[in-house]
């Protein structure tokens, strides 16, 4: 459900049709004068509202103060939210609109799908400086929507609101999850075996190689453009639930050293990686060069970004789930803390070396 948010800044707040939302303008300076975006803020409603689609799980969506959902019988609400900031995730001259907001979706519904559960509803809540193009904002709604479309999960509301500085997008992502069987880190036992979906590294090196100074060739960017539009493994996880495969599970948002740190906390327990069993995502830098090169180890154990799912196991689990390659990457232990087995077979401290707001600061 959503719950109403008022955002009074540098003026009275309004009401609009936007459920759960009580907001200031949106795009307009001075006077109501608008000095970036074309459309003020109830145009730009009226647009979110035209463009969503309805859903099963909402019996009251956009025009109320709150979204009204169904829950299926016999389940629990799963509730997940996550911030997508300028200069902190994305940057507008390196990455498209319409995958911003595509990613932006991306990392509610892999949170979803590390719990094994099903999306309900979508709610976004924006803040937006008075500078940006309406073109950049309705293609950020597209990828999201997009992305939406392809899940059937309907964005029930949200909120809209200006910003001092810099774009902000807040995803919220409600699910559901047949009640108490949501994968939990918690649950790992020592002598589970360590699996992760996919390939890693792929996102953290696209990201470093942007990071160059020095111009990136057509040919590279496109053959890494896959990494900018990773998959919530959404399938994945809900078989993993029902065949009670996964003891517990995370996604990789941060970096698969700092994440597995997450469910080794939570356990309990310790983990043993075998740096040479990490799927390592392809590539290369030149044309002659691509697919032939797998990304360096740092990027797969550290870089985060990559939506796959990461989980522990005492049963069978098979090579493929709902399509998507499953790789055994090690095993958790008695002991506490990780440890990373080189090619070589000797065993070193493995630091959590992914990424974490605040760290330093």
């Amino acid at each position: 459900m959503a719950v109403p948010i008022r955002a009074d800044y540098r003026r009275k707040a309004v009401r609009c049709p936007l459920p759960g939302a009580t907001v200031g303008t949106l795009g307009m300076g001075v006077g109501g004068i608008v000095i970036g975006m074309p459309l003020g803020e109830k145009m730009l409603i009226k647009q979110i509202r035209r463009s969503a689609r309805g859903g099963e799980a909402v019996v009251t969506g956009i025009g109320d103060d709150c979204a009204v959902l169904r829950v299926p019988a016999g389940h629990e609400l799963l509730v997940t939210t996550d911030f997508t900031i300028e200069k902190v995730h994305f940057r507008r001259h390196w990455h498209r609109p319409e995958l911003v907001g595509r990613r932006c979706l991306t990392r509610g519904l892999s949170d979803i799908a590390a719990m094994g559960g099903e999306p309900l509803a979508v709610f976004l809540s924006m803040a937006i400086p008075s500078d940006v193009p309406q073109k950049w904002v309705d293609r950020f709604l597209k990828g999201l929507l997009d992305l939406a479309e392809e899940f059937k999960v309907p964005l029930a509301g949200g909120d809209t609101a200006q910003s001092a500085t810099g774009i902000q997008a807040d995803i919220v992502v409600v699910g559901s999850v047949p009640k108490g069987k949501a994968v939990l880190r918690s649950v790992a036992k020592p002598g589970d075996q360590i699996y992760v979906t996919g390939e890693l590294g792929g996102s953290a090196a696209a990201l470093a190689r942007l990071g160059e100074s020095k111009p990136v060739g057509a040919e590279y960017f496109r053959h890494f453009s896959r990494y900018s539009r990773p998959q919530a493994r959404v399938a994945v996880g809900q078989w993993l639930r029902r065949h009670k495969v996964a003891s517990a599970m995370i996604d990789l948002s941060d970096g698969l050293s700092t994440d597995l740190e997450h469910i080794c906390q939570e356990s309990h327990v310790g983990a043993e990686i075998e740096a040479e069993a990490i799927p390592r995502a392809q590539v290369g830098r030149w044309k002659k060069e691509l697919g032939k090169k797998r990304v360096a180890l740092e990027f797969a154990l550290h870089g985060g970004d990559d939506y796959e799912l990461l989980f522990t196991s005492a049963a069978a689990v098979p090579a493929e789930v709902a399509g998507v390659r499953v790789t055994r990457i090690g095993r958790t232990t008695q002991s506490a803390g990780m440890r990373l087995i080189g090619a070589d077979g000797k065993s070193r401290p493995l630091k959590a070396g992914g990424w974490e707001h605040f760290r330093g600061s």
